[in-house]
């Protein structure tokens, strides 16, 4: 059985999130999602719009999924070597970089291949974000 373990925060989920998720499962037998604490969010210096629990059960609920685990600190590695996981998707603006060409080998060295997953052009949570939050502003005029 090939494991697939992926981690994101999943805020305001949106077609992207569905596309990795479908384009994950695809190439595995179980995918195991992380999806990001509250905390770890707000480590990471931004405020999630909807709360763990909520992003956790959304995510659950998609049928590509096989299991949701809180994703409580940024270290992957660990956290697939804890799964059994066999390899880790992540989104394509990670590829080629330094970071991650270290990542790539540390992981091997655990036969963990990292799987990268172009992505939906146009679409994030952050731009979503941008909008509603000009939205609003106009709202208060």
């Amino acid at each position: 059985m090939i494991i697939g373990y992926t981690a994101g925060v999943y805020d305001l989920f949106h077609i992207g999130h569905l596309n990795l998720l479908k384009n994950a499962k695809g190439m595995c037998d179980k995918l195991i999602v992380g999806v990001t604490t509250d905390d770890l969010v707000r480590y990471k210096g931004k405020t999630p719009v909807i709360p763990y629990e909520d992003r956790a059960e959304i995510v659950r609920s998609i049928k590509f999924v096989d299991a949701v685990v809180p994703q409580e600190d940024m270290d992957k590695l660990t956290m697939c070597k804890k799964l059994g996981a066999q390899i880790l998707f992540v989104g394509d603006d990670w590829y080629g970089t330094d970071k991650w060409k270290a990542y790539e080998e540390e992981f091997a060295k655990e036969g963990i291949r990292i799987v990268y997953f172009p992505y939906t052009k146009g679409v994030s949570s952050t731009k979503i974000t941008h909008v509603l939050t000009q939205a609003r502003a106009e709202e208060k005029k």
